[in-house]
């Protein structure tokens, strides 16, 4: 009988229910059960198998927003620590980052976005196309700017779960997977997280909603109101080719994002949109946003006009109103937090599960949380 199995026969109570099982959610129950708390994580699949597994694992402070820069490069240094903290590797590779510009407009925007980035500390330099040649050989010969960091990267999101779900068990961390929470009953007691009948309640005295996409309904389920917007984010591998690059590339104009494995695949994206919902997951890919995403790899990188698309998936990305993270007190719900809806959420990830694991604990956090209250009667902007 599993350690789960037996809590459920038991009637066990936890000092906290994680409901979530992506990278927050993940990071924030481990380090809870490694302060020495009961903790219960629940996923309505498999752990880091929704937005945290299928994302393009790229490890870059130069599609993160500049005032999220700080949280980036601490959760950069902890993926590639993996190994150290997690006891299970993600392959994480540090690899030279270049966002690349190609017009007038595209210079002015990568300079007035290297520029915020650097101020929040972030290594960007701007440098000539003859250097970010010699770093990546390959680009286009119309290039005219570019940025570089090294401070950047990629790891395997398709590893991530099977790290974390190691590192959790090793914690005393319990583990319900294919288990969807239908409703939350709340009172001075704690809280109860219900599912369909097949399974019996959890009981903690903290709960924390790490839904990505999903936290609006589990806030609702608090009684408590915030939109959160769903991106359909299409991706792109390629088969095997020759080596045609070494570093993590992107644009911009935010339209691109590029590497290469080890094994010669190619893995494209820059959140070109496809069609899904909430409810639906992602549905069906838009052709003419695959083939505008292809010619504009094959514009960044020429050599790439001879891969072979092997695979089409979609993600979903979760955006509050304010573009900025949701991390602390579910506001009027007692001993309920929620942590989670960051753009570049899994670069974030480990360090800002950390974070919230801190908060919980009244510990001084690292650096400073995500008021929901903020959020609270502020509508959604029109796409």
């Amino acid at each position: 009988m599993t350690a789960s199995a037996k809590a459920l026969e038991s009637g066990k109570d936890y000092d906290t229910l994680v409901i979530g099982g992506g990278v927050m959610g993940c990071s924030t129950a481990l380090h809870l059960a490694r302060a020495g708390m009961q903790v219960a994580l629940v996923d309505r699949g498999a752990l880091c198998r929704e937005a945290s597994g299928v994302n393009a694992g790229t490890l870059t402070l130069h599609m993160t927003r500049a005032s999220l820069v700080p949280y980036a490069m601490r959760a950069w240094q902890m993926w590639m620590d993996a190994e150290n903290w997690l006891g299970m590797d993600v392959l994480a590779k540090q690899a030279p980052g270049l966002t690349l510009a190609f017009t007038q407009d595209e210079c002015e925007l990568l300079t007035l976005r290297a520029n915020a980035r650097r101020e929040q500390g972030a290594p960007i330099e701007i440098i000539s196309p003859e250097r970010a040649r010699q770093i990546e050989p390959g680009l286009h010969p119309g290039l005219l700017m570019a940025g570089y960091c090294e401070i950047d990267g990629y790891a395997s999101a398709y590893l991530t779960g099977r790290a974390m779900t190691h590192a959790l068990r090793n914690a005393g961390v319990d583990i319900f997977e294919n288990s969807a929470v239908e409703s939350i009953d709340s009172g001075d007691c704690g809280h109860i997280a219900n599912f369909d009948g097949k399974q019996a309640p959890l009981r903690g005295r903290r709960i924390v909603l790490a839904g990505g996409v999903w936290i609006e309904n589990m806030l609702a389920m608090l009684g408590v109101q915030i939109p959160i917007k769903v991106l359909i984010n299409q991706l792109i591998i390629t088969e095997r080719i020759r080596p045609v690059m070494r570093s993590v590339l992107s644009v911009a104009n935010g339209l691109l994002s590029l590497k290469q494995f080890a094994n010669g695949t190619v893995l494209i994206g820059g959140g070109w949109q496809g069609d899904g919902n909430r409810d639906q997951g992602g549905i069906e890919s838009r052709p003419q946003n695959l083939v505008g995403n292809m010619r504009l790899a094959a514009y960044a990188v020429p050599a790439l006009a001879e891969a072979r698309v092997a695979r089409v998936w979609l993600g979903l990305e979760a955006e509050t109103a304010d573009a900025m993270p949701i991390i602390g007190d579910v506001p009027g719900v007692a001993n309920a937090y929620v942590v989670g809806s960051a753009h570049s959420g899994y670069t974030s990830g480990p360090f800002m599960g950390r974070i919230m694991a801190q908060h919980i604990l009244c510990q001084p956090t690292d650096l400073p949380i995500f008021n929901p209250a903020r959020l609270l009667g502020m509508p959604m902007p029109v796409a």
